[in-house]
């Protein structure tokens, strides 16, 4: 009876660990019989292999060793004779492994403290694996726990079956934490470490405002209404953009919601934060008008290769529009993915006036005209030399106060400026020592090899081997704002696809590459696309 007893209270150690690590019983079974297998060897010798088996309905313990079949054996404790083997097996071979059963343990101290141990980590390893599991997948969802307790800052949640850490600077500023606090905030990031699983929690992740809405708004959780895009400065200010997918809801009303309610249960829990909420729209421009809101918009200018904007407002908008600290022009960029300049009407025309004097002077020097037929032809909105030199006769001899002869001349004139000035600038370019070759590559022009030579970029290969923000310059945006670096060709107003295909058409005339590499992607994208037919 007390062998019977053991074996039951065995088994309800198992099911009573299980429940309380939210793990599986046959976990913490297969731990045991590992502990078991352990404190066995040091019974019989490390050498032995030993197992142990735990039958999970009865609790039987059944111990045995295994013993590997061979001729002549010359160690006893893990090798058994042929001959012996097939006194129990008859169809034992050489390299079989025969099991025998070995008598129960008494375990000491020692041994069950060892036992002990070997549980726990098993367990241990299996909780933590649990806990991942569970949370890997919640990436970007929200999760309710207790603050267990604050260390240096940082927040230790208790989500009930894992803990979670939300850093100091994941915090909404200003916002503090006590032991047994109920908390709300964003799964960002679930890693498996040495230590366990980690959990990171965020309360400024923008995606924790898009979410909060999304269990507050009823439109927004069955895809009648979507969020675009979110920008936040936590705890102060942010800018949501939704759009409706049925045209009869008004997907910012639904998001305001009757009197503010829905609107306020989100700013409640975001510590105060201010929330515009904005109608999102596929037309660039109007969506940036919107996004400046409050401030009312004179004029916008879009420059789509750059992804660059610029906004006129009235004088006494300037400071709407750009916001306390520059915060509501900066917002209005995150959420829109455009860099935004602000401009009022004065700066904008002064700028404006500015422009028509250069080009005035230009035409002025390089056509040899007075300043009248200069001003004719920038108002015209003829903006360098090059477009004079090359548009329709027609065009020129429209323009009032001209006809065919003074258009002709004109354009005469305007051939010998770029002519003479290419010879110019060739001549520049020799004494940079830029080779001749890279006049081959299609795209680049004299102008850009002077630019090249000044920029250490002399020989085909030098071209071959820049990247394309070499050329074009790139942006960085960090803590809110955005930096621009200027490339080599930043004066040219060259797109990234025509400074790709200079770079790649420099590398195959390099032999970098070969017109078989450029075709791979094509067909790769081509077999890709009829994969995804066929499947469909």
């Amino acid at each position: 009876m007390a062998v019977s007893a053991n074996r039951l209270e065995l088994l309800q150690i198992a099911d009573a660990v299980a429940r309380e690590k939210s793990i599986d019983r046959q976990i913490v079974i297969s731990a045991m019989e590992d502990a078991i297998q352990k404190a066995a060897k040091s019974r019989y010798g490390a050498e032995t292999d030993v197992r142990a088996e735990i039958d999970p309905k009865t609790g039987d313990i059944r111990l045995q060793r295994l013993l590997e079949v061979v001729e002549t054996p010359e160690d006893f404790a893990t090798q058994i004779a042929l001959e012996d083997a097939r006194g129990r097996n008859p169809a034992a071979q050489v390299g079989d492994f025969i099991s025998e059963p070995l008598p129960p343990l008494d375990y000491g101290r020692v041994a069950a403290q060892s036992a002990k141990q070997v549980i726990m980590q098993k367990v241990r390893d299996a909780e933590r694996d649990r806990q991942y599991e569970d949370y890997k997948d919640r990436i970007g969802e929200i999760v309710n726990g207790t603050v267990k307790r604050v260390e240096y800052g940082n927040v230790v949640v208790d989500l009930g079956r894992g803990e979670a850490i939300i850093r100091r600077d994941e915090l909404i500023p200003r916002e503090n934490f006590r032991y047994g606090d109920r908390v709300r905030a964003y799964v960002y990031d679930v890693r498996r470490e040495q230590r366990g699983p980690q959990i990171f929690l965020s309360r400024t992740h923008p995606q924790f405002m898009a979410k909060l809405f999304t269990m507050e708004v009823p439109e927004i959780y069955d895809g009648i209404i979507e969020i675009r895009s979110v920008a936040r400065d936590p705890g102060s200010r942010a800018k949501i953009a939704v759009i409706s997918n049925d045209s009869s809801i008004d997907p910012v009303g639904a998001c305001v919601g009757m009197r503010g309610s829905r609107v306020q249960a989100v700013v409640g829990e975001l510590q105060g934060e201010r929330i515009d909420i904005i109608p999102w729209s596929p037309d660039a421009a109007t969506f940036i008008v919107n996004a400046l809101q409050p401030a009312e918009v004179s004029k916008v200018v879009l420059d789509e290769d750059a992804e660059r904007i610029e906004v006129v407002v009235p004088e006494d908008q300037l400071s709407l529009a750009i916001g306390r600290r520059g915060q509501n022009v900066r917002l209005a960029s995150q959420l829109t993915g455009w860099d935004i300049d602000i401009l009022t009407e004065d700066e904008e025309s002064e700028r404006r006036q500015k422009e028509f004097q250069e080009r005035t002077e230009l035409f002025q020097n390089a056509l040899d005209v007075d300043e009248m037929v200069a001003q004719l032809l920038a108002s015209e909105g003829f903006a360098d030399v090059e477009e004079i030199a090359f548009v329709e006769i027609d065009e020129l001899a429209t323009i009032e106060g001209f006809d065919e002869d003074t258009a002709e001349e004109l354009q005469m004139r305007a051939r010998e400026y770029l002519e003479a000035l290419e010879a110019e600038q060739d001549e520049e370019r020799k004494k940079l020592g830029v080779a001749d070759e890279l006049k081959e590559i299609t795209g680049v022009t004299t102008a850009m090899l002077v630019a090249f030579g000044k920029n250490d970029v002399k020989s085909v290969e030098d071209l071959a081997y820049c990247a394309v923000d070499d050329l074009v310059g790139w942006t960085e945006r960090k803590d809110g704002e955005t930096k621009r670096f200027p490339g080599i060709l930043d004066d040219f107003s060259l797109s990234r696809e025509e400074a790709e295909e200079m770079v790649m058409g420099a590398r195959l005339y390099a032999g970098i590459i070969t017109e078989a590499d450029l075709a791979k992607p094509e067909e790769e994208s081509d077999e890709a696309e009829e994969e995804e037919t066929a499947s469909a």
